[in-house]
């Protein structure tokens, strides 16, 4: 079962007055709206946070649509669209690709007779992993974690290349 590998914290909102895009308070993930590639857009701050993440936990939407994944890049308040799964041993690319590949599994619940699709906390806790043995989850990690830390690389120099970029348009334009 994921509970079994994961630690899993469930998010809830905070009151909306404690909302703002100034970068007061900590940062807040309200859902799949803030998902890029692989990690969050930073849109809103929150200075009454309730559940968090720490950076490299995955984030997953149990919301419609339920199943889609990031990677929280910095520690950051969820909200109750979200859930935060953080490995129990400590192998986080290991738990971001199993999550990955439960996607087909997950979006059963979009399709469950509601309008609106999510996942209960009993039916993520539960769902069916397969887990490997601590020698095969570090070797795992080992491998793969070069190719996902190459890849926060590049994605924290776009973002800075980004934002240079504003910064010259902006001056250019005056």
């Amino acid at each position: 079962m994921l509970s079994d590998i994961a630690e899993i914290t469930m998010g809830t909102s905070p009151e909306g007055e404690s909302f703002n895009a100034d970068g007061i308070g900590t940062v807040f993930y309200q859902g799949r709206t803030d998902f890029g590639f692989r990690f969050p857009t930073i849109r809103l701050y929150t200075t009454e946070p309730k559940r968090f993440a720490n950076k490299g936990d995955i984030l997953m939407s149990v919301r419609a649509p339920v199943g889609d994944i990031n990677i929280a890049k910095e520690h950051c308040a969820i909200g109750r669209g979200l859930a935060a799964l953080k490995p129990k041993n400590k192998c986080y690319s290991y738990l971001y690709y199993t999550m990955m590949e439960l996607n087909f599994e997950l979006k059963k619940f979009n399709d469950e007779g509601t309008v609106f699709g999510s996942i209960t906390k009993d039916d993520l806790f539960a769902l069916n992993v397969v887990a490997l043995s601590p020698n095969e989850s570090i070797s795992f990690e080992k491998k793969v974690s070069i190719i996902d830390d190459a890849i926060l690389q590049n994605e924290t120099e776009i973002q800075h290349l980004l934002e240079m970029s504003s910064i010259l348009l902006s001056k250019i334009t005056d």
